[in-house]
């Protein structure tokens, strides 16, 4: 009985690994956060952003009831820097994962209907923006020690 253990004890172990491994929990998706920054021409600050509210945050709003963004924040700055700097705003958007990111164009065309008034005043938008660019970003953890 003794010189079959070793036999047995890998029988169990080849049984009991796949069901453990099935039983710990999945590790969670790492959430996917994008940075929007806009620079809008002098004097069009006010079109650009109806414009931008009436489409973009529309579809942000309905990407985070769907659950395929977490959250987002925008940002205008406070006071004004050099032109070569300058950005008027941020917008930054946490999704669940990175996948999560994919549904902007599936949700701007269950909102709107009217493809041709959208892009006219989408058309409008981008030609009141001087600067645009996306960005992923990521935290840096200041306290860890590089390899």
């Amino acid at each position: 009985m003794i010189r079959h253990w070793p036999a047995v004890a890998l029988a169990a172990l080849a049984v009991l690994l796949p069901i453990l491994a099935a039983a710990a929990p999945p590790t969670p998706a790492k959430p996917y956060v994008v940075e929007w920054v806009y620079r809008v021409k002098y004097g069009y600050q006010s079109e650009w952003w109806k414009i931008f509210q009436k489409y973009q945050i529309a579809i942000l709003d309905r990407e985070k009831k769907l659950g395929f963004v977490t959250g987002y924040t925008v940002t205008r700055p406070g006071l004004h820097t050099s032109e070569d700097s300058r950005w008027d705003y941020r917008i930054i958007i946490t999704y669940p994962d990175q996948a999560g990111a994919s549904h902007e164009s599936e949700v701007d065309h269950q909102l709107f209907t009217d493809r041709a008034t959208e892009a006219r005043e989408e058309q409008r938008r981008w030609e009141l923006t001087s600067n645009h660019w996306d960005l992923p970003i990521h935290d840096v953890d200041p306290h860890e020690i590089p390899d």
